[in-house]
């Protein structure tokens, strides 16, 4: 499909749907905003798919689901999106209701408690479901506790991104052998000698995907596969110690500067020379600053770090367990569009992720942006490292970054130490998780 196509799905739909304001299902219902064949008659079957995102990623996608109605004229789609916030909260709502979409994302806290919640459907067994694109190996990768009950629709790692621009104008490169040591020992440098006045990096141990990286380096795991906190105290204070020797070196941007412990990009993107992020941001992010290039690099790592430390982190989706059986096709027809379709990829392009269908990734490659070649090139690298097994984090473990950002204010306002605010956040996640 054409941007041109795009451009017209906008006109004849994105307008309708974005006028229902907060979507919920009555409202849909109400306004009869459906895409495909008709609107549920007879000879179609009408299934909801439900995701997150901004105007752009939703009238992408409005855009995909009106080429998969073209091709499907027996389905009829009605789309359900919001942004993050309303989007879980209406889930929550949904499932209390038991009246959830056929086709949903899945929100990274709540993988698992949804699961508990039983809200998935096995995806063993339906037939217009298409995994021909994955090995048997791959397909064991998406399972949870051994069942395929979610795929993933995206892709992404933890990774270093830099301003090309801001390093040839300061005639600096990033050390070889990457260390935490050696990165820490850069910036602080590179804060004090650059001419431009600018900082090393913005002050970001909320990060949370290169958290688990550092977690993971050392032997431990962010979440552990019987569903408890892994990282230990002695670790998270390590993690919050490095940060806190750049700050107070004066090599990152203070919390004033990028309001808040969660720093925002558009404040700070064109006052630091780099900052970690997941390998996907680089897409919209770069956007946000058309005169800068900016690039990326694996993950700093310790000389001695864990075997097996690298990770993939799978973005979900899944089917409603009490999906009607006279839907249940449909809705595999639907998973399978998000899965294997160059169409919708082409539409979406690669700002959420990149596809876990590598055939796929390697069609879209001749005709990905310069910096969706940079998530590309990362992704292979990262897929081909040695990984060992990750597990997502468990029911009561969705405040976790909350309970992280808290700790962190404290600490740079002086009030807590880092030891403390180590064994707080640890106590904190393990009560929320035990009570859950």
């Amino acid at each position: 499909m054409s941007k041109s196509t795009l451009q017209d799905v906008s006109r004849r739909n994105f307008l309708t749907y974005a006028g229902v304001g907060a979507i919920t299902v009555g409202a849909f219902a109400l306004a009869g905003c459906s895409i495909g064949g008709g609107s549920g008659g007879t000879g179609t079957t009408t299934v909801r798919f439900a995701w997150w995102g901004g105007a752009d990623r939703q009238k992408a996608y409005l855009a995909g689901l009106d080429s998969f109605g073209q091709q499907n004229e027996n389905i009829t789609v009605e789309p359900e999106f919001g942004d993050y916030n309303a989007f879980q909260e209406r889930m929550t709502t949904q499932m209390a209701a038991r009246d959830v979409p056929e086709v949903f994302w899945i929100p990274s806290p709540a993988v698992l408690t949804y699961r508990d919640a039983s809200i998935y459907r096995d995806l063993e067994g339906i037939e217009t479901l298409d995994l021909s694109a994955f090995s048997a190996a791959e397909i064991d990768s998406f399972r949870l506790d051994g069942v395929l009950d979610t795929l993933p629709k995206s892709m992404f790692s933890p990774v270093l991104r830099y301003n090309s621009t801001f390093m040839e104008e300061d005639g600096v490169t990033l050390p070889e052998d990457l260390t935490w040591e050696a990165l820490s020992e850069f910036l602080i440098d590179y804060t004090k000698d650059n001419a431009n006045g600018r900082k090393g990096t913005t002050y970001g141990p909320y990060h949370d995907m290169p958290f688990e990286s550092f977690v993971r380096q050392h032997g431990e795991d962010l979440w552990t596969k019987d569903g408890k906190l892994g990282a230990s105290v002695d670790t998270v204070a390590e993690w919050i110690d490095w940060w806190e020797t750049l700050r107070k070196a004066g090599a990152t941007t203070t919390v004033s500067e990028q309001d808040g412990i969660e720093a925002s990009w558009s404040l700070t993107g064109n006052k630091v020379l780099a900052t970690f992020a997941n390998s996907n941001h680089i897409v919209d992010e770069a956007l946000a600053f058309p005169d800068y290039t900016f690039d990326q690099r694996d993950i700093p790592a310790f000389a001695d770090a864990a075997a097996g430390y690298h990770f993939v982190y799978y973005s979900r989706f899944a089917m409603y367990a009490r999906a009607e059986d006279d839907r249940v096709d449909a809705a595999g027809e639907l998973m399978s569009f998000n899965l294997n379709s160059l169409e919708l990829l082409k539409l979406v392009g690669l700002s959420a992720g990149a596809p876990p269908n590598t055939s796929l990734l390697d069609e879209y490659e001749p005709e990905a942006t310069e910096v969706e070649k940079k998530v590309i090139a990362i992704t292979r690298e990262i897929a081909a490292t040695e990984r060992r097994d990750r597990f997502e984090a468990p029911a009561g473990s969705g405040n976790w970054r909350t309970m992280f950002v808290r700790e962190l204010e404290a600490v740079t306002l002086g009030d807590r130490s880092v030891s403390d605010a180590a064994s707080n956040f640890v106590d904190a996640v393990t009560a929320e998780i035990e009570t859950a």
